[in-house]
């Protein structure tokens, strides 16, 4: 795998986890929002921190999508399994929440499983349709 995957990856995990811990800190701000309230499901979008995870998170989608673009889902989600450990950082020390030694243990054990899964193959045998090359027009041609 090249520098340019890895760094892929990690953005992956970044805006994750950054996006999430926005988010989370904006709902905190605001509290309770509804389905039924669509008024206040908007507004909430509109506040700064839910509006920068927002941001954040399509970031994520975006690194996401290239990512699924070279590699299998079953490579890419295990491999960018980094984000719990960073979203679990983040939320201790930012939002000051108090993770317990069982959520860290759970994090530790999901970790060795993406040692488990990073060792094999990013993309396996590929059962997509082989991309059409497209077609040039000839030279002296022309379309009227």
């Amino acid at each position: 795998m090249t520098l340019r995957k890895y760094l892929v990856l990690a953005s992956i995990s970044l805006f994750s986890a950054l996006g999430d811990t926005c988010l989370e800190r904006g709902m905190n701000e605001i509290g309770r929002v509804s389905i039924s309230d669509v008024g206040s499901l908007i507004g909430a979008v509109f506040t700064p921190w839910i509006a920068i995870g927002i941001v954040l998170l399509l970031g994520f989608f975006a690194a996401y999508s290239i990512a699924l673009s070279w590699a299998d889902l079953t490579f890419v989600l295990p491999a960018t399994s980094l984000a719990y450990v960073l979203i679990a950082l983040f939320a201790q020390f930012f939002l000051h929440e108090q993770v317990s030694l069982t959520r860290w243990i759970g994090i530790i054990l999901v970790s060795v499983g993406v040692g488990v899964v990073a060792g094999g193959p990013s993309l396996a045998i590929s059962h997509k349709e082989p991309s059409m090359p497209q077609l040039s027009q000839a030279k002296g041609s022309s379309e009227a």
